[in-house]
């Protein structure tokens, strides 16, 4: 694992200088300053001592062998101090230097070769391009940050050794310990999923927070993710975007899939907080290492002043957290503690002119509600108001039971009171909108915990007959399956699909459409038109033959005109499909994290508003239902104002049904139902179309 990275009992510093500012002298000034209690080695030719220690020209030639080699050396000597390291024994190594596979491709080969030399050696490497790693429980700062953190709870792992040093200054305004932190750089041996892995069993982390601009192996990554989430909270800024997002996708769902929406389903998935902001990263890790999780999503404000306590209650309400009240007993004992002006109600306001005493209070009686699962306190800078006083009081009265959010609104009259607040380890926000986002992400993390196991449903399928297309097409270069071999492909996997039949001339077209019963619906086949009823290929509602034989007739006309060079394999004719709600559902393969469901209503709502969610495959029935829950339209679909819903176990069941064929069949790069027609409760949902991209076959 990576013991001799986290806890090694020597260092050599391969590089080290006499020369102040230089990165090789502040690693060894940060190793013998942060107090590591091993054998500290430096190595530099040039040099016969370094900050009173005895310099070596090799490590090689200190004798003995050393557990952690630190390489700060030009680029050009970086593979003979590789070689030297692990020739004299050490079992892990961290390249500081830069100037691999970020300067270009002789770089990137560079950077190749010395990751093998360790792999093959059995030895983990840091880096390369990296400012190094501190773990506070060892004394131990292998790294040119300018600061030891103090200990404390929370791990940083961190693609940019800037935004590392960004994190130690903020965690020290913050009164943040931290346990590790790790800059991984160039990833070339050790990347986020072994962190991950190594900090979800790591007894002095409470809490890891990350910063990452990519992600080298998606499925590694969403287990390694969810092992840690299961155990400790985990919550990564994501920079950067996908390459699902940048290619030319040719199914909607390909192009709703954005630039950064594998991450967002492969952070759901695995249960891991999302940070959009750097300032979020420290919202959410300051309230999770601090506070308990809450049991639910009840929220209690207390209050100093009227117009932040109706912010917070507009706030919690949008973050889809419920404002409570306080039981009725609770509420008249402490309207007795309190002035007769002052309100019981939610947000309970204790009046401008508040001691600590009224804070108490109200702490007390919030604690006490069995109905109240977490508070966020709001102190203004009133002429009598005591902030440090409150502070003070405010946190000898805390339980530990139900997690307690405080913002100190205002600027220089508030800081005593913030920095009481810092000190007694309660979260602390200059604004309300931020302590109910950081309440919001606590809950919902929390919730995710309490998912139940992940029991992922196996249909009866026909996956023969499935193979056989699949492989004929993949065989014959067509990749782009039309409409009548995605519906054999989808009928296979039990969606229903209506009845219909191929027809190359309008009497075939006549007597395809006696057969399936009027009205029936007409569209053009054709491998080379994908959106057809662009180009007139599409009829709908023929009640006689005489509208089928026309409409066949004006079709081949329109696409000729149109589309001259489109090679037209005929006309499928089906029965027309019963109304119903339109919805699509579909799956767009991202090269991370493999194939991503989507679901959204049909019409404006995907075309327009964009209405959409996203999930990775393979999904559980709960699952599905969520995707639909976090559409803004579900309210649509479930149905209001005497309005009928629609049969959502029906949707529910479509998505994992797509979920089990498209992990089936790799092949399968993008597939889009729509519209998929849902009626009421009851009814049956049709595949009113469908198209299929696949992969090609890599030789």
């Amino acid at each position: 694992m990576l013991e001799s990275l986290f806890a090694p009992k020597s260092v050599a510093v391969i590089g080290a200088s006499r020369t102040p500012g230089k990165v090789g002298h502040d690693i060894l000034a940060n190793l013998l300053g942060g107090g590591f209690a091993g054998p500290v080695v430096p190595v530099n030719p040039s040099a016969d001592e370094v900050l009173g220690l005895k310099c070596y020209p090799t490590l090689h030639q200190y004798g003995q062998e050393v557990e952690l080699g630190v390489i700060v050396v030009p680029v050009a000597h970086v593979e003979n101090a590789v070689r030297d390291a692990l020739d004299s024994g050490c079992r892990a190594i961290i390249v500081i230097s830069a100037g691999f596979k970020e300067t270009g491709a002789e770089g990137a080969v560079l950077e190749k070769k010395i990751a093998s030399m360790c792999v093959s050696r059995n030895v983990r490497m840091l880096g390369p391009n990296c400012l190094g790693f501190i773990n506070t429980e060892h004394n131990l700062n292998a790294s040119f940050a300018g600061t030891m953190p103090s200990p404390g709870g929370v791990a940083v792992v961190s693609q940019s050794g800037a935004l590392c040093t960004a994190i130690l200054d903020q965690a020290a305004g913050r009164r943040m310990g931290l346990s590790k932190v790790v800059s991984i750089g160039n990833k070339a041996d050790i990347s986020e999923v072994d962190l991950l892995k190594a900090l979800a069993r790591d007894n002095q982390t409470r809490v890891i927070a990350g910063y990452l601009e990519d992600i080298c192996c998606g499925d590694n990554f969403v287990k390694a993710a969810e092992e840690a989430s299961t155990a400790k909270p985990v919550v990564i800024l994501k920079s950067g975007t996908t390459a699902a997002g940048l290619k030319a996708a040719a199914s909607h769902t390909g192009v709703l899939a954005g630039a950064d929406t594998a991450y967002g389903a492969a952070f759901k998935r695995s249960g891991v907080i999302r940070a959009d902001t750097f300032q979020e990263l420290f919202d959410f890790v300051t309230a999770l290492s601090m506070q308990p999780l809450p049991k639910g999503k009840r929220v209690l404000i207390i209050t100093n002043a009227g117009g932040p306590g109706t912010m917070v209650a507009d706030a919690v309400e949008k973050a889809g957290l419920e404002v409570t009240s306080l039981d009725r007993n609770i509420a008249n004992a402490l309207r007795a503690k309190l002035p007769s002006a002052a309100s019981t109600g939610n947000p309970i306001d204790v009046l401008g002119d508040a001691d600590p005493e009224r804070y108490v209070a109200a702490i007390e009686a919030a604690q006490n509600d069995e109905a109240v699962d977490a508070i966020i306190v709001i102190l203004t800078p009133q002429a009598m108001t005591r902030p440090a006083e409150t502070a003070r009081a405010i946190a000898a009265k805390l339980t530990g039971a139900k997690p307690v959010l405080a913002s100190f609104m205002g600027g220089k009259g508030v800081m005593p009171g913030r920095d009481e607040l810092g000190e007694a380890g309660l979260p602390e926000y200059d604004s309300p909108e931020r302590a109910v986002e950081a309440l919001k992400a606590m809950y919902e993390y929390a919730s995710w915990k309490q998912r139940p196991p992940r029991m992922v449903t196996r249909f009866p399928v026909n996956r023969r007959r499935v193979e056989r297309i699949i492989t004929r097409n993949q065989r014959t270069g067509r990749l782009h399956l039309g409409e009548v071999k995605a519906k054999s492909i989808l009928d296979a996997y039990g969606f229903r699909i209506p009845e219909g039949k191929l027809a190359t001339s309008s009497e075939e077209a006549i007597e395809i459409a006696k057969m399936v019963g009027f009205p029936a619906a007409m569209k053009i086949v054709s491998p080379d038109i994908v959106h057809k009823t662009d180009l007139g290929g599409v009829q709908l509602n023929l009640a006689s033959t005489e509208k089928v034989r026309d409409a066949y007739d004006l079709m081949m006309l329109r696409i000729r005109e149109k589309a001259p060079e489109a090679r037209i394999e005929g006309v499928y004719v089906e029965k027309m499909v019963d109304t119903g709600l339109e919805v699509i559902i579909g799956m767009s393969r991202d090269p991370q994290f493999g194939p991503m469901l989507m679901f959204g209503l049909g019409g404006i709502f995907v075309e327009v508003m964009k209405d959409v969610t996203f999930h990775l495959a393979p999904i559980t029935s709960e699952e599905a239902v969520q995707m639909l829950l976090a559409t803004r339209s579900y309210e649509i679909l479930k149905g209001k104002r005497g309005q009928k819903g629609v049969d959502l176990e029906a949707i529910a069941n479509g998505l994992q049904r797509i979920s089990q064929l498209t992990t089936d069949f790799p092949q399968i790069q993008e597939l889009d139902i729509n519209p998929f027609i849902v009626g009421e409760i009851g009814g049956t949902a049709v595949v009113a179309d469908a198209r299929m991209t696949l992969r090609p076959i890599v030789l």
